[in-house]
């Protein structure tokens, strides 16, 4: 047996120390021909299936060895040891075992080897132990480098590497002592230079147990071990790199933990980092130059508190502001300039210390300083502007132009695509991936599955061959999509194929039928009554596939983007359907599809209809659609465990059918939702579609199921923005969807509860009583937030939606104002401040109950401020 075939025998074994042994007696020309043929054979069995791949990983270890022992060049082990398919080992076990096939190479190669290594590592990314586990080949880097006393270039993934490894070895072993490792002093100064160190570092803050890693370098700095200015220097160059706050978080603490004299602050240093740097940066700089500040001249004094001033954050401001006050009139009027920029705070009572700070120190100041106050002061209140003039001169009173008003739009929905004309088309519409679920795609492709299976049968079935081969098993087996693929009995991705198997195969789609409805007897359906509505009408489809049968045309396929169907269009539907009666769930989807107002021109053409099904539908059209069902609104309170953070109270809507309507229709006509009992579904971006006239009845069932997802990142609220383009009265229920739609977690959800706000006003259909009546009961009852809220007015009362914002905070506001003894909302002034932005653009003038009581409060706070800005607006 040659060299070749011994070696791949003893892989395939997987035993790691028989083919050490086995490579370390090996002779060169045995070597060479494995390094010939090795690679080869690996790119052979990669490309023999899915099953050799896995192979591949679990030999992975073994294929490294026999490419380091035997390939020539450092280059070409270097480039084998990188492979992908071979990265599935365990790091350290890994370099061991590579080290020990190496140990005959000379010294000069295994250095050229480390190098390259070294230069190859990349970073990682994800949580602290991932990118442990994902540190490849550091760990042979790192022992080449050891032993061979390599010079490794620069890499900040060697460096963060070293940082990872140590740390995983300090929480195993919280006795191991860093001063002991061989590459301490090699990257000492390196850790203060590069990205991705800082997780490492404070990866064993919390374990409570021996000493830190950086506990450890502060100990050996007061034992001489390593410099302590190293230390010093190295974190003042991090800081002044400007790193965020996460990657300066670890040299912060050091700083802290090195507790450095006085005499050993870089006080210039710590005033060029508070401009930009992050904001724990700016604290430990702000707290270090206060105890320096004996070494700090008027000029520096002067240049910390003005990049205090700029800060974005308004903590740095007031400390601005603090500093200069503290100082002496001398000092303090050389940095006077920088009490210009809080000036222009919407925070009254910091604006109001500031010019205080400033009228104190008028005596004092020089010529600039007193220009830079007095120009900052034309945008001051007016009580304010004259103190300020009063002590700095004249000051120039600028009128505010007037708030121009966007113009209020509203974006329509995307435009319907044409027909499926062909079977071809169909079949490469079905082999597009069917997610996300766009009702009008589905609807779509589900009617021309109808109109051309009728038309021929065998054209489908011939052109969905390629399909039903990719997407269905061979030999069919019904229980693998019973019990091990979820959904087939509910998302109508999973119904809208099995629709499409019905007409290719009916005999696999009956057996699966019959197991998908066993398994629902014994656990029935979770979903709310819309989704089973629309799954209904998907599974009737199916149904009659099954049987053999067809129709020419399916009713409620959709004219119009917003799921409408135009009511000629349904006539004429139904009388290409003759004397054959539709499909029941069909025909009931097109009904509640109608469009409002209804043609009565048409009542005469329907009362022609043969069909019984006709009649139904001329009776329909001469009353001018389906009735509407009651819609109810209640708050539901419920007690809220101190463990378990739910809100004070729930809005619901209750739905009750009217009289006389098919069952289907009354089940989902009726709703009476519990508090603390959640509905739930992944799938409400249907519902406008199936009842895009009756817009509350819609927003009532959202309403049960929304507030349960405002965590997560699926894109529910994506359903309130398809409300506000449904048809039917808008009212309590809508309002009430669209504020639990601006209490998302996440902005660009709230963003589409703004869309709908914007549409609705748009449209002149926008409940804004209702929007306010609900924002002021959910905040109150913290089912909402209050900030949340607020961002979304203020935005949408810049697209010029003022109006309406400024109708529904005038409901909002009273019942969020504290009564006698109660305590403000958080963030209550904020939303005062968008109603006087839309009150000063609507011209609104009113009387708002409890508005003049909180006005007359005595205080300087945002809330203080504001409703005294809002009563000044609208009762004069």
């Amino acid at each position: 047996m040659n060299a070749v075939q011994e070696l791949l025998d003893r892989i395939e074994t997987g035993s790691v120390a028989d083919l050490v042994t086995y490579l370390n007696g090996l002779g060169d020309d045995d070597k060479r021909m494995v390094a010939r043929h090795l690679p080869a054979h690996l790119g052979e069995r990669r490309r023999s299936g899915f099953e050799a791949e896995q192979r591949i990983r679990e030999l992975a270890l073994l294929y490294r060895l026999a490419g380091a022992a035997c390939l020539g060049g450092a280059g070409q082990v270097a480039d084998w040891l990188n492979r992908r398919e071979l990265s599935w080992v365990e790091p350290e076990a890994n370099a061991a075992h590579v080290m020990s096939v190496l140990s005959d190479r000379p010294e000069e190669w295994r250095r050229d080897l480390a190098v390259r290594l070294v230069q190859r590592l990349r970073p990682t990314t994800g949580s602290t132990w991932r990118r442990i586990q994902a540190l490849g080949n550091w760990d042979l880097a790192a022992a080449l480098v050891i032993e061979t006393g390599a010079e490794p270039p620069e890499n900040d993934a060697f460096v963060s590497g070293w940082v990872l490894r140590k740390a995983e070895r300090q929480r195993v072993n919280p006795n191991q002592v860093l001063g002991d490792d061989r590459l301490l002093d090699h990257m000492l100064p390196r850790l203060f230079q590069v990205q991705g160190v800082a997780d490492g570092l404070m990866w064993d803050r919390g374990w409570g147990e021996g000493p830190t890693l950086l506990g450890q370098l502060v100990a050996m700095a007061g034992a001489g071990r390593i410099p302590r200015q190293v230390l010093l220097d190295g974190c003042v160059s991090r800081f002044l790199a400007g790193a965020d706050a996460a990657e300066a978080a670890p040299f912060v603490m050091l700083w802290r933990e090195l507790e450095p004299e006085v005499a050993e602050i870089p006080v210039a240093d710590f005033v060029r980092v508070l401009p930009s740097a992050s904001s724990p940066v700016v604290q430990l700089a702000l707290e270090e130059l206060h105890r320096a500040e004996p070494a700090l001249d008027g000029e520096l004094f002067a240049e910390a508190v003005l990049a205090l001033a700029y800060r974005p954050e308004k903590k740095y401001m007031a400390a601005a502001v603090k500093w200069i006050a503290a100082a002496s009139p001398s000092r303090g009027a050389l940095a006077v300039a920088a009490l210009a920029p809080v000036f222009h705070v919407d925070t009254p009572g910091l604006r109001e210390r500031a010019v205080r700070v400033a009228v104190k120190l008028a005596p004092h100041t020089a010529e600039p300083g007193r220009e830079a106050i007095r120009e900052a002061a034309t945008w001051l209140p007016s009580d304010l502007r004259e103190q300020v003039a009063a002590a700095f001169g004249a000051v120039e009173e600028i009128q505010p132009e007037p708030m121009g008003a966007a113009t209020l739009t509203a974006t329509p929905p995307p435009a319907l695509a044409p027909p499926i004309s062909s079977v071809e088309e169909l079949a490469a519409e079905l082999a597009e991936p069917l997610w996300p679920e766009v009702p009008a795609r589905f609807e779509r492709i589900l009617d021309a599955l109808v109109r051309l299976t009728h038309q021929d049968r065998d054209a489908v079935v011939a052109g969905l061959q390629s399909w039903w081969r990719t997407n269905w098993r061979h030999p069919f087996d019904a229980h693998t999509y019973v019990y091990g693929i979820s959904g087939f009995d509910e998302d109508i991705r999973s119904l809208l194929m099995r629709c499409a198997l019905a007409v290719v195969s009916p005999d696999d789609s009956r057996a699966l039928t019959a197991a998908l409805n066993e398994r629902s007897r014994r656990w029935p359906s979770s979903e709310p009554a819309p989704q089973r509505f629309v799954q209904r009408r998907f599974r009737e489809v199916m149904s009659l596939f099954e049987r053999g049968e067809s129709v020419p045309v399916l009713l409620a396929t959709p004219t119009s983007p917003t799921g409408h169907v135009d009511a000629a269009t349904l006539v004429t539907r139904m009388e290409e359907l003759g004397d054959t009666e539709p499909l029941e769930s069909d025909f009931l989807q097109a009904l509640l599809r109608l469009p409002r107002p209804i043609d009565p021109g048409l009542v005469a053409r329907a009362r022609k209809l043969p069909s019984q099904a006709g009649r139904r539908l001329a009776a329909c059209l001469h009353d001018g659609g389906l009735p509407e069902p009651v819609v109810t609104w209640e708050l539901l309170a419920f007690d809220r465990p101190a463990h378990y953070p739910k809100p004070l109270q729930e809005a619901h809507a209750g739905l009750t059918p009217p009289e006389g309507v098919p069952e289907q229709l009354a089940e989902l006509w009726t709703l009476s939702p519990k508090p603390g009992y959640p509905l739930f579904s992944r799938h409400m971006v249907w519902w406008p579609p199936s009842m895009p006239s009756h817009r509350e009845a819609v927003a009532a069932h959202v309403l049960a199921c929304l507030p349960w997802v405002m965590d997560s990142t699926d894109g529910q609220v994506e359903v309130v923005a398809a409300l506000a383009h449904a048809g039917g009265p808008a009212g309590i229920a809508t309002a009430s969807t669209i504020v639990i739609g601006m209490g998302h977690r996440l902005p660009a959800q709230r963003a589409l509860a703004a869309d709908a706000i914007t549409t609705l006003a748009a449209y002149g259909e926008l409940p804004a009583a209702d929007l306010g009546r609900a924002v002021g009961h959910l905040v109150r009852g913290e089912q909402v937030r209050l900030n949340r809220v607020t961002g979304v007015l203020d935005e949408v009362t810049s697209a010029g939606a003022h109006a309406g914002v400024w109708a529904a905070l005038a409901a909002a506001i009273p019942l969020l104002l504290p009564g006698p003894g109660e305590k403000a909302k958080a963030g209550l002034g904020e939303l005062l401040k968008v109603a006087v932005r839309a009150a000063e653009a609507t011209g609104a003038r009113s009387d708002m109950p409890g508005l003049a009581d909180m006005a007359a409060r005595k205080g300087s706070s945002q809330l203080l401020h504001q409703a005294r800005r809002l009563y000044e607006v609208i009762a004069t």
